[in-house]
């Protein structure tokens, strides 16, 4: 399968997709391979917006991270380690497995949110925030999305971008590091970052994994 080189997106540009329950909207970044549904992807990379709290739909065998981008955030409650994590702080990843049942209760109004889903045992995905200027290692697959900041990326195989806030780039088995910077001197303020989302596809059995940068 052919991979997919650096595709430049605007989130307000991504159509939504509308919940079945009527509870938010989906707006799906990318999903590999290509024409994958629900049930047979590989890596998942979307933003949803939470109009309504409900249960999360499970996902046996997907590995999950969300992260609040925009919005008074979300308490989550269900089988999940502490039983109970609020997702109120943005920019903060939080890692959990999509088989266990959870419910999310709104915080005070809608919630806008990314989501990373990694097929377990097949795919490893990690999620990195950064505020600074650093060079990324190679990653088979992956995305990158700035946030309240506007930053400068330049790829290891030549080629460079500026992502203005809420734009960002993806690419698929097309192996690339990175060298990224804000624009202006010095890191970017609290609630702005660079999401930096790496994946790859596993030869055998491995996990998933997240860390957040500061």
């Amino acid at each position: 399968m052919g991979g997919v080189a650096p595709r430049g997106f605007r989130l307000a540009d991504v159509p939504p997709q509308p919940w079945k329950n009527g509870g938010g909207v989906t707006r799906e970044i990318a999903c590999w391979p290509p024409g994958a549904g629900l049930d047979d992807f590989l890596w998942r990379i979307s933003v949803a917006r939470i109009d309504a709290g409900g249960p999360f739909s499970r996902f046996p065998d997907v590995d999950r991270v969300i992260m609040l981008l925009d919005g008074p955030g979300v308490v989550l409650r269900g089988d999940i380690a502490t039983g109970m994590h609020a997702l109120t702080q943005p920019l903060a990843p939080y890692a959990f497995p999509g088989d266990v049942g959870i419910d999310c209760i709104l915080q005070g109004g809608m919630s806008q949110d990314l989501n990373v889903m990694s097929r377990r045992r097949r795919t490893r995905a990690s999620l990195t925030v950064l505020r600074d200027g650093a060079a990324l290692p190679t990653a088979s697959c992956g995305m990158l999305l700035a946030v309240e900041s506007t930053w400068r990326v330049a790829s290891d195989e030549g080629g460079d971008h500026v992502l203005s806030p809420s734009a960002g780039l993806w690419w698929a088995q097309a192996p690339r590091g990175w060298d990224v910077r804000p624009e202006g001197t010095g890191p970017v303020a609290d609630g702005a970052g660079l999401v930096a989302v790496a994946i790859e596809i596993l030869p055998s059995s491995d996990g998933a994994h997240m860390r957040d940068a500061t």
